[in-house]
């Protein structure tokens, strides 16, 4: 079963991989975009030095970090969720389910499989532009690059568990385009996309960072940057790994409930 999966993610690195003028678009559109955070946030950052406990360096690195994860999280849909909504709506859904392969794992290895290729496709460019353009803080040890990118995978976990729920609700509300609509603007702001959640006051800050969004940029980032270490780090990996599992096992209940619903409806 785990060579299945891992040809299954194999399937969807590939499958994204075909897509070259799309990616050279967004190499395009995530380094633009780059440039414009990188500069409003040096504007920010000289008029108030050390924000959420930030240099300029590191908060520079902070957007480069966030426009390198910007698709392979799927911050604003490009996943699977999308595929699955129109197999549930058209009833196709039935077809997977009588696959002798787990609904939920089958997709997981999907979207991993497309999450690393838009980390390589479309976060390995931009991260090197904003490099070369910019003075942004760089890890020092090898140890805080695989650090980094462990937290970047369980931050991949967790996006998709997060889509995965939102894409299962199609199976009441039967088109599951607004619930998508609503979880990519409060993944946006909840992220930490637009400003780091250690700039957010008070409870609205403290609410942010104990979210699960949280775990797809700014836990890979401030492990990036050096403030997760030690048990710091241990405590780092198991909020994503508390939420990723959580969120699965969500997931794996309405999928429970769904698949009855089906049977009931007749297919």
């Amino acid at each position: 079963m785990v060579r299945l999966y891992a040809a299954v993610a194999a399937g969807g690195f590939r499958r994204y991989a075909t897509y070259r003028m799309a990616t050279a678009a967004g190499v395009f559109t995530n380094t633009v975009f780059g440039f414009v955070m990188a500069y409003t946030y040096s504007a920010l950052w000289d008029a108030r030095p050390r924000l959420g406990g930030y240099d300029q360096p590191q908060a520079l690195a902070y957007v480069w970090i966030g426009q390198a994860l910007f698709a392979a999280s799927a911050l604003f849909g490009g996943g699977f969720e999308d595929e699955l909504i129109a197999r549930i709506r058209t009833g196709d859904i039935a077809i997977d389910l009588y696959r002798p392969v787990d609904l939920q794992l089958w997709w997981l290895a999907g979207d991993v499989g497309r999450a690393l290729f838009q980390l390589i496709g479309r976060g390995v460019i931009p991260m090197a532009l904003g490099a070369l353009a910019f003075d942004i803080a760089l890890p020092g040890s090898p140890l805080t690059w695989l650090a980094f990118l462990l937290a970047v995978f369980l931050g991949f976990v967790v996006s998709f568990a997060v889509r995965y729920l939102v894409a299962l609700s199609a199976f009441w509300l039967m088109d599951g385009a607004g619930a998508a609509q609503v979880a990519s603007l409060s993944g946006m702001f909840f992220t930490g996309m637009l400003l780091p959640l250690n700039v957010f006051p008070g409870l609205l800050g403290e609410i942010a960072r104990a979210l699960p969004w949280s775990a797809l940029l700014q836990i890979p980032a401030d492990i990036y940057l050096g403030t997760h270490t030690g048990w710091g780090l241990v405590r780092a990996y198991a909020f994503q790994g508390g939420w990723a599992l959580a969120l699965l096992a969500v997931g794996r209940l309405l999928q429970m409930v769904a698949t009855r619903r089906v049977v009931v409806q007749g297919g």
